[in-house]
């Protein structure tokens, strides 16, 4: 069975999308290849515990295991050497990945306090958004009462989108909420 998302992507914004920006190949309208969740913990360093349920509740919110990340320098003015555990993420793709986007915009993200829309000056030039959110309580699938302390992440939005105007169209059609 097919996601809500996907669906709504193949029978309607594919052909916005190609409308819109006047596309003849239907191979060349743009779609999201990948989520990547990152939650980077700098405290990390002097608290090992607190990785590991970093990688138990990003688990609970992706569905699936994520990968502990290494600093890949040192420096010494954060006490911080080569190798050292500093972080987790998740690559979703595929029907992960519709899943996880339909619950961040139709759940998680009226969650957030004082929410008026995810900034539109995220995108990074080829067509990727990234959305940082300060606090993970916003997903419904962590148990508060469990959370000892509250955590930020970064969610990569990868496309294939040509373009930063291209992007924003597919997400905007997609759902995701964009402020003034």
């Amino acid at each position: 069975m097919a996601s809500r998302l996907k669906e709504h992507y193949t029978k309607e914004v594919r052909k916005r999308l190609q409308d819109e920006f006047k596309i003849k190949n239907p191979m060349a309208v743009p779609k999201v290849e990948k989520v990547v969740i990152n939650i980077g913990l700098g405290e990390a360093i002097s608290n090992a515990k607190i990785l590991d349920a970093a990688v138990d509740e990003l688990g609970q919110i992706t569905g699936q295991k994520p990968v502990v990340t290494k600093a890949k320098k040192s420096i010494a003015s954060f006490k911080l050497r080569e190798g050292q555990s500093i972080g987790t993420m998740v690559t979703l793709r595929g029907e992960k990945m519709y899943e996880f986007l339909d619950r961040l915009i139709s759940t998680a993200l009226p969650r957030v306090r004082d929410f008026r829309g995810v900034p539109t000056k995220s995108f990074d030039g080829r067509g990727n958004y990234t959305l940082g959110i300060r606090d993970h309580l916003i997903f419904p699938e962590i148990d508060i009462t469990k959370v000892d302390k509250s955590k930020g992440m970064n969610i990569t939005i990868v496309t294939t989108a040509k373009n930063d105007e291209q992007a924003r169209f597919l997400l905007r059609e997609m759902g995701l909420p964009f402020g003034k």
